[in-house]
């Protein structure tokens, strides 16, 4: 009996290690997996603080060009400056796959709450959001300070400087750009006009500043 429950002890042990090593395993593939995501090479964004604009790229090509809006506060990446940061980003996260327009997100978890455009009353962010790395020193703080692209329920303040340090845009276009770009995906913020990147953009940008 008592080999035969030492047996028992030792093919039950065996089976429990055989299930932590399958777990380990299919943990191990699935994180392989996830960090092996191609980055998005092919999409640039390009935002410009002076005309309140955004150009993106696909390979060098100009795609489309959306009305955004900046700090109200500051250009800079200092803690504390609720700025706008210059400079070589790129997109570190995507938040909010197929949420319906207008939803509201707290702490980048959906509350439930569904807003119109320019609905009365908090100015939370909505739709989207597309979480954005720094990768230059005077950008350096930007993920740990929250600095995202997203959606705003204040539509009426889009093109102007209205923020307190991220790049809002309409849910329309929010959605749009969201499903156009991948994580790592460049994002270039200026303190110039669109031209200066991409001169095809010129005529683009008149037009809308006409509107």
């Amino acid at each position: 009996m008592i080999k035969n429950g030492g047996e028992a002890a030792t093919i039950s042990a065996s089976r429990a290690e055989r299930t932590i090593h399958l777990i380990c395993l299919l943990a191990g593939t699935a994180f392989f997996i996830t960090s092996c995501v191609a980055p998005d090479t092919r999409h640039h964004v390009i935002i410009s603080v002076p005309q309140q604009r955004m150009a993106l790229l696909d390979n060098g090509v100009l795609m489309n060009t959306y009305p955004v809006s900046t700090s109200k506060f500051a250009i800079g990446d200092w803690p504390g400056s609720r700025g706008t940061p210059l400079g070589e980003l790129e997109i570190a996260e995507k938040i909010g796959d197929s949420a319906p327009s207008g939803t509201v997100f707290k702490d980048r978890k959906r509350t439930g709450e569904i807003l119109e455009p320019d609905a009365p009353g908090r100015d939370p962010i909505v739709t989207r959001i597309l979480w954005l790395r720094g990768r230059e020193a005077q950008n350096a703080n930007a993920y740990s300070r929250y600095i995202y692209i997203h959606g705003t329920p204040e539509e009426r303040n889009i093109g102007k400087r209205a923020s307190f340090g991220c790049i809002r845009m309409r849910s329309r276009d929010v959605i749009q750009l969201y499903d156009i770009v991948g994580p790592r995906a460049r994002v270039t913020i200026l303190n110039e006009p669109l031209e200066t990147m991409v001169p095809a953009v010129a005529p683009t940008v008149a037009d809308a500043m006409k509107q």
